[in-house]
């Protein structure tokens, strides 16, 4: 059964009443959570919708791209990632994207999926900024969030990810060292969704 953002709200309001947010870390306020989805070994905070911007949203949407049922295709302009559920039919996610310079585009297959992954940073990345750690473990401190999908050309890793993260305010946004963020509720929608194999366009 596919959990969606609805399914989760209707099943633990009491527990998102007794639970009412994610405990506010330092850079971010409160009321960007109203509640959590119960995971191991992290909760996966719920983030309050009407801070994002509509278009940004979860929604089903009518489809008209040519890529199989069960795809991925990223509109990198739009800031929208979909997976295309039915003919003519996907539903549709806000992402964050890839800064200007630092967007890859392209054709890649899910190679392997993580639960809350551990984040090593690129080599460039830590030119860029020394200070960076050379590996941190999953968490919610995580910049990679509650899920992350593994984009492989030819069988090898392209070091590109769609993932969550911990910056909700970045959804809609050129805001990325190159990969997909989502929200954390989505991916770990997606995650579920999605097996290794399936196909991504990235545009």
């Amino acid at each position: 059964m596919t959990i969606t953002r609805r399914r989760i709200l209707l099943t633990l309001p009491l527990l998102a009443l007794a639970r009412p947010a994610l405990a506010a870390r330092d850079t971010l306020e409160s009321d960007w959570f109203v509640g959590i989805i119960p995971d191991t070994p992290f909760d996966i905070g719920i983030v309050n919708i009407q801070k994002i911007p509509p278009q940004f949203r979860r929604q089903d949407v009518r489809y008209t791209g040519s890529e199989p049922v069960g795809s991925l295709v990223i509109d990198k302009r739009g800031r929208f990632l979909f997976h295309v559920t039915g003919p003519g039919r996907a539903v549709r996610y806000g992402v964050a994207v890839g800064r200007e310079g630092a967007q890859w585009q392209g054709q890649a297959v899910v190679g392997r999926r993580a639960r809350w992954p551990s984040w090593t940073p690129t080599a460039n990345m830590r030119r860029r900024n020394p200070s960076l750690p050379v590996t941190m473990p999953g968490g919610p401190q995580n910049p990679l969030g509650a899920r992350a999908l593994y984009l492989y050309q030819n069988g090898r890793d392209t070091l590109y990810r769609i993932h969550g993260t911990n910056e909700p305010w970045s959804i809609g946004k050129a805001a990325s060292s190159g990969c997909i963020r989502m929200l954390n509720e989505d991916v770990f929608e997606l995650f579920g969704s999605v097996p290794n194999g399936t196909r991504v366009f990235v545009r």
